[in-house]
């Protein structure tokens, strides 16, 4: 069930990629692959980064044999996860839905024939799973835990706008996602929150948010 490869990704960098599905069943195999790598190299590898269904391991070419970092790369992608200790904890984010914050919450509920106030509704009564960080630094890309949602499914929005203000929280192809920082985007803008995704200058870990994650979005109040 749980076929893979390793492969080489430039000269630097071994790929351990899973058949391309994005389910929360292959996300847990490679979160748990992901930490087992870190807590086994540490420093000695540059960087994991986690994909939908692939770990990238980043490393030293000048201190690092690929043959025998493949070889542990295979030992630990065919070895049992560790047992978990129970779901990860929920992440809470008050969200100011609608109006200037929210700029295409009508547009959002037109797709999916109910009111806004309908989309207000389920999107902070889902619990969402984090998959990925990426695209900017903290931007976390996050499905819903129950599965498909017809109302997440809206596609992008035919013109990207060129600027999205830093906290704005968007949906688009079945996720919703927040934005860390003022930066061009495509997805609708359903309301904007105070959390910052990403805080290098306040927080030891700057990330708010890893892959594996657990969010839940509050209706901010006034």
């Amino acid at each position: 069930m749980f076929d893979f490869r390793v492969v080489p990704a430039g000269d630097a960098a071994l790929l351990v990629e899973w058949p391309p599905r994005i389910d929360v069943e292959t996300s847990s195999r490679v979160v748990s692959m992901a930490g087992a790598i870190r807590a086994r190299y540490g420093a000695r590898v540059r960087d994991v980064v986690v994909g939908y269904c692939s770990v990238t391991v980043y490393y030293d070419p000048l201190e690092t044999d690929p043959a025998a970092l493949e070889a542990d790369l295979r030992l630990i992608a065919t070895s049992p996860p560790p047992a978990s200790s129970g779901p990860s904890a929920v992440v809470r984010i008050p969200v100011r839905y609608g109006g200037e914050e929210g700029p295409d919450l009508a547009d959002v509920a037109a797709f999916a024939g109910c009111t806004p106030a309908d989309i207000v509704a389920r999107h902070s009564s889902t619990t969402f799973r984090v998959f990925v960080v990426g695209f900017v630094p903290g931007f976390p890309y996050m499905y819903p835990l129950s599965g498909a949602e017809r109302w997440l499914d809206i596609p992008r929005r035919a013109t990207p706008r060129t600027r999205v203000p830093a906290g704005s929280v968007a949906i688009a192809m079945g996720q919703t996602g927040i934005y860390p920082m003022e930066t061009p985007g495509g997805w609708h803008v359903i309301g904007r929150t105070d959390a910052k995704p990403y805080d290098p200058d306040r927080r030891d870990r700057p990330f708010l948010l890893q892959p594996g994650d657990q969010v839940r979005f509050d209706v901010a109040r006034a």
